[in-house]
C-alpha cells in the first residue's frame, strides 16, 4: 500500500503524567487523553538511551512520538509514550539500565498495558514499536493478553546484528573501522562478548562493554520469527527514505505475517519526516529538526487501523 507525501502539523493538546509499576519503582510516562471510548496506542521507543518524545542525548531532538501523540489525538486515537526502565523518568525503576533483555522490556510492555486499561477503562491497548521498539512489540505480543494489535513502524524484519552490518556499510565514513566492527559483530552474534581494549574509539558508543550483554540477547531475537507467531492484528509502517531500516525489512515481517498489513510511506524517514531527496546529509538533518512536522500518512494509517 502507498500513500501520499502530505505532512501533519498538530495542534496543541492536554497531556498528563501517567505511570505503570517497574521492577524497584514506577515506570514513567505522559498520557494524551483523545476522549471516551478512544483507542490508546502505547509508543515504545527506539535503541538507546531514547526518551519518551523520540530524543536522546546523542543529537536526536526531533521529538517523532511527542508529534505523533499529538497528531494522533486530533484523530481521536489516545496515546501512551514512555521512558524506558532506568532511563529518564523511569530511572529509579532499575539501578543498571543496561542490565536489560527484549523479555525484561516486553515485561514492561504487560504492565504499561494493565496500567492504562485500569486508568481508562480501556478493554486492551495497542502497542507501536518503532526501531528496536517494534522488536519489543513483537516479543510482548507473544503473550496477547491486553493487547489489541500491534503496529510495527521503522522495525527489523531480521536479526539486529545484520541490520547494524548494514548501516555500517551504507556510510562511507565508516570504512576504516569496518573490518573490526564486523568482527565484534560476529563475537557478539556467537554469544561472546568482545576486548574493547585496543578498539577504534569511535565504535565505544556501540560496543561498550556494559551494553554488550543486552546486544547478546537482542542478537538472539528473529523479528520474521516472532512476527509470525503473533495472533493478534499486525500493521508493518516503513518509510522508503529510511536510510537505517530498509523496505525489504517490512516486506520480510510482511511476508512472514501474511495478515499484516504493509504500509509504505513514499518520502518517509527513519524519524517519521519527509525527505525531498535521496542525499544522505539531508535525511539525517531532519533528526535533529523538531519543528519538521511528521508524515501525515502514518498518522492516517495509524488512526485507522486502531479505530474501530
Amino acid at each position: 500500500m502507498m500513500l501520499g507525501m502530505m505532512m501533519i502539523a498538530a495542534a496543541a493538546v492536554a497531556a498528563s503524567p501517567i505511570t505503570a509499576p517497574g521492577p524497584k519503582a514506577p515506570l514513567a510516562g505522559t498520557y494524551v487523553d483523545a476522549g471516551k471510548n478512544a483507542p490508546v496506542v502505547l509508543i515504545i521507543p527506539g535503541s538507546g538511551p531514547t526518551d519518551r518524545d523520540g530524543n536522546n542525548p546523542m543529537g536526536m531532538t526531533a521529538a517523532p512520538y511527542r508529534l505523533l501523540a499529538e497528531a494522533l489525538a486530533t484523530k481521536g486515537v489516545s496515546t501512551v509514550r514512555i521512558d524506558k526502565r532506568g532511563m529518564f523518568g523511569s530511572k529509579a525503576s532499575v539501578d543498571d539500565p543496561n542490565k536489560v533483555t527484549i523479555g525484561d522490556y516486553a515485561a514492561d510492555v504487560h504492565s504499561w498495558a494493565a496500567a492504562i486499561q485500569k486508568q481508562t477503562g480501556a478493554k486492551c491497548v495497542w502497542v507501536l514499536g518503532h526501531s528496536e521498539g517494534a522488536l519489543v512489540a513483537l516479543a510482548a505480543a507473544q503473550k496477547p493478553e491486553g493487547i489489541c494489535g500491534v503496529v510495527l513502524v521503522s522495525g527489523a524484519g531480521r536479526r539486529l546484528s545484520d541490520v547494524i552490518r548494514e548501516q555500517l556499510r551504507s556510510n562511507p565514513a565508516n570504512a576504516p573501522v569496518l573490518d573490526s566492527a564486523m568482527a565484534a559483530l560476529d563475537e557478539l552474534d556467537s554469544g561472546k562478548h568482545v576486548d574493547v581494549t585496543n578498539m577504534n574509539p569511535a565504535l565505544l558508543p556501540l560496543f561498550r562493554p556494559q551494553v554488550q550483554d543486552y546486544l547478546i540477547d537482542m542478537f538472539r531475537q528473529d523479528p520474521a520469527k516472532l512476527a509470525a507467531s503473533v495472533k493478534v492484528p499486525v500493521m508493518i509502517v516503513q518509510g522508503e527514505r529510511d536510510v537505517q531500516v530498509s523496505i525489504a525489512d517490512a516486506k520480510a515481517l510482511a511476508a512472514a505475517n501474511p495478515k499484516a498489513k504493509l504500509v509504505l510511506v513514499p518520502a518517509m524517514n527513519h524519524v517519521l519526516k519527509d525527505v525531498a531527496t535521496d542525499d544522505r546529509a539531508a535525511n539525517i538533518a531532519t533528526y535533529s529538526n523538531p519543528s519538521l512536522p511528521i508524515d501525515s500518512s502514518v498518522v492516517d494509517a495509524i488512526a485507522g487501523f486502531v479505530k474501530p
